[in-house]
């Protein structure tokens, strides 16, 4: 599977892989890039479905969505790399440090889970798309990546990214990523996870609520969480500063 993907940056330096989230895409880094940017390498990649990416029959699988990274690493010749995901990519990252630990130096995980059910809630979503398409979810689905005040503040933001989900994401590729949240259970294999691990939460995420983390967190040897208080599902973005400066400093420790 050939993603599409964005590399920037001057060649030579460590190269961050950033993993976004369900319905996202890679425009979701943006607060960051001027910070990430000026020391390392960013490779922003699209999910199955997201931001141009092809869309192949799902369901898939977190392996599969792994598989792909992988891919696109060998693709541009990349031997090894840090590693940051938000929501589904904080999914992805975690498969990619149990299944491929010598590709990643380091690993953020972010508002995200190793386990979250009801699988029939991801299901039952996954058909809702494909037969209605995105808009039938759009605006509900965005309400919750951002606390009220941040939503009544930053409307146009918000606005943005209800528009990407319905016009950059397509409804099989959607629908696959859910299906592959509703199999996945990844809390046993945690304990494997060698790389220097950060957990970022946001204390008001409805999505990945703060706990979620700390099951991430306790789990991976050594891992450090952090709890951003005011932030939802999308902490990079409401909370950008210091995200971006807690990320910085696990990066480059």
């Amino acid at each position: 599977m050939e993603l599409s993907a964005s590399l920037t940056g001057a060649a030579g330096a460590p190269v961050l892989v950033l993993g976004n989230s369900l319905g996202t895409t890679g425009d979701l880094w943006q607060p960051q890039l001027g910070p990430l940017g000026r020391r390392f390498r960013l490779l922003r990649y699209e999910h199955r479905g997201h931001g141009g990416s092809p869309a192949p029959p799902g369901p898939y699988s977190i392996a599969d969505l792994g598989t792909d990274v992988l891919g696109l690493l060998d693709r541009h010749e990349i031997k090894t790399a840090c590693y940051c995901g938000v929501s589904l990519g904080g999914m992805v990252g975690m498969w990619l440090a149990v299944n491929a630990p010598d590709r990643i130096e380091a690993l953020a995980l972010c508002c995200t889970s190793a386990w979250l059910p009801p699988a029939e809630f991801w299901r039952d979503r996954a058909s809702m798309v494909r037969a209605d398409g995105m808009a039938s979810i759009s605006r509900q689905v965005v309400a919750r990546w951002f606390t009220p005040g941040y939503r009544d503040a930053h409307r146009g933001t918000v606005a943005g990214f209800v528009t990407t989900l319905e016009r950059e994401v397509v409804p099989e590729g959607y629908a696959g990523c859910c299906e592959a949240i509703a199999a996945m259970d990844q809390r046993p294999m945690l304990a494997s996870v060698t790389a220097p691990t950060l957990v970022i939460a946001g204390a008001e995420d409805p999505a990945t609520p703060p706990w979620h983390g700390a099951v991430i967190a306790s789990a991976i040897p050594g891992a450090r969480l952090r709890v951003i208080r005011g932030a939802a599902h999308l902490a990079n973005v409401s909370a950008a500063a210091e995200f971006s400066a807690t990320l910085l400093a696990h990066l480059t420790a």
